[in-house]
């Protein structure tokens, strides 16, 4: 009895300590917060079937990080991952840094779209900020194949981001195309009529014409 609640009692002090983080973690993962909360109690019920079944978790840290990303893979070949519903509006305004804003956003977005083991890679390098090994340990990869996923997802963030730049460029040449009235071509004046002076005017003998 004493080791039962010895296991719950710590079980409750990891969720208390460490589940702000683990939901960051989750919503990184599915980039939905509603989805992350159930990611999140999902991993936790896994992991407490797993205290007890153990007794004890050597480094509950990684391993929960572990339940999460597999877990959320899991999730992410069984779903579909179309439209969802949201409070916020992707186009909301933005008081300052506007650029940076909206260059952060696009970048979120794509990261969202990538395969679930690059995006768990990505997120776990970057995000989480642990090492290429700690990162391995937590997929049950090898470091090879971090550095590989880890290319792969840079080379395609790379590839979409500047693509989007691309079109959105064009956008804007096209609306300033059309913005700008229309040239009115200039026409050639009319051919210049030379001007012929009168005739001057011979006035009459004296006596008029009698005598011719």
């Amino acid at each position: 009895m004493t080791d039962r609640h010895s296991v719950e009692d710590d079980f409750r002090e990891f969720v208390a300590a460490r589940s702000p983080a683990l939901l960051r973690t989750a919503y990184l993962l599915t980039g939905d917060w509603a989805t992350a909360e159930d990611l999140l109690q999902t991993a936790l019920t896994k992991i407490y079937l797993a205290w007890r079944r153990l007794g004890e978790i050597e480094a509950v840290e990684p391993y929960a990080r572990r339940v999460l990303v597999n877990t959320s893979i899991s999730w992410w070949r069984r779903r579909w991952h179309g439209e969802r519903p949201t409070e916020v509006l992707p186009e909301r305004a933005v008081a300052d840094k506007v650029d940076e804003q909206l260059e952060r956003d696009a970048l979120w977005r794509h990261v969202q779209s990538l395969p679930a083991r690059q995006r768990a890679v990505l997120v776990l390098r970057f995000y989480e900020d642990l090492s290429e090994a700690q990162t391995a340990a937590i997929l049950d990869i090898s470091t090879g194949t971090v550095k590989s996923q880890t290319s792969r997802a840079l080379s395609t963030l790379r590839g979409r981001l500047g693509a989007e730049r691309a079109a959105d460029q064009a956008r804007v040449d096209e609306l300033a195309a059309q913005a700008e009235p229309p040239r009115i071509p200039r026409q050639a004046p009319p051919p210049v009529r030379p001007v012929r002076a009168p005739a001057p005017r011979i006035p009459a003998p004296a006596g008029g014409l009698e005598g011719r």
